[in-house]
């Protein structure tokens, strides 16, 4: 990562020979926490942007892709949503999204790093708008003890709003973490994560196809959308479950009383769709 002189942000991957770059007008915030660097920073054209260990987290401009991609699939596929755990997430947006669901009951969101949610409270309160629904519970500590504590059957949905599959993150992408996920969820229930660039990260997504069926679930299916800010531009959440993931409760999606800017019922079933690439490499 750099901020240099002309006041360009530039994230630069050298494993995939990649870089993204954003025009600056300030830096907003920057501290180390114990666990993390994190920066602030407005950009002359996608608003605020958070920047954690130099790596793009969210922007006030796209971030609705991912946070609505996140959550609304996972939900509607689901038959009664009402116990949701999000492992991470800490700027909130997911939680935003999940409440939207008037069936959610419950809403964990368990984040080790406090400072995230604080920052983002202050940089970004349209995502930390839920944040005081009677529903909304905020934790602040690990995320996957958490998971490895609750008790079988006790949720429906588990979102893994994460990190990178390396360093601390990659527990979060193992066959004990998918074990434990799939012991506390219920009959129907369903986990969703992050899994990073079908066009870059294809190696990380047959790993999780191969983790998410050792370790109980039956079935998977991966969601593809556009996220500008992040590596290649092109993103993907997993769904894993004992159940038809491929089918949802369309009309529930195309009829649903809250608004959202990027997910409906055909972007759903288009997300679905798998591209003739990874069929070719039997990515999944």
């Amino acid at each position: 990562m750099s901020f240099d002189t002309t006041n360009w942000f530039t994230e630069a991957i050298d494993e995939t020979g990649t870089a993204f770059s954003l025009k600056l007008k300030s830096r907003l915030h920057e501290e180390q926490t114990p666990y993390q660097k994190i920066e602030i920073f407005d950009t002359e054209t996608f608003g605020k942007l958070m920047v954690i260990d130099g790596c793009t987290m969210v922007s006030s401009r796209d971030n609705f892709l991912y946070h609505e991609m996140m959550t609304h699939p996972a939900l509607y596929t689901h038959p009664s949503p009402r116990r949701v755990l999000i492992i991470g997430g800490g700027d909130c947006g997911t939680l935003h999204e999940v409440l939207k669901h008037p069936e959610v009951k419950q809403a964990q969101q368990v984040d080790i790093d406090e400072r995230v949610t604080r920052l983002s409270e202050k940089y970004f309160p349209e995502l930390c708008a839920s944040n005081r629904d009677p529903r909304a519970e905020l934790h602040f500590t690990d995320g996957i003890k958490w998971v490895r504590e609750a008790a079988d059957d006790s949720l429906d949905v588990i979102i893994v709003d994460s990190t990178d599959p390396v360093g601390p993150g990659e527990v979060l992408f193992s066959e004990e973490f998918y074990r434990h996920c799939r012991r506390a969820l219920g009959e129907h229930g369903i986990l969703v994560q992050q899994s990073e660039s079908p066009l870059l990260h294809q190696d990380i997504l047959r790993n999780m196809y191969q983790r998410m069926q050792a370790a109980g679930f039956a079935q998977q299916a991966t969601l593809n959308f556009p996220q500008p800010i992040y590596p290649s531009g092109w993103w993907s959440a997993t769904l894993a479950g004992n159940t038809e993931l491929r089918s949802f409760r369309e009309q529930d999606a195309a009829q649903k009383a809250f608004s959202c800017d990027y997910y409906n019922a055909e972007i759903h079933k288009g997300a679905l769709a798998v591209p003739e690439f990874m069929k070719k490499a039997d990515t999944i």
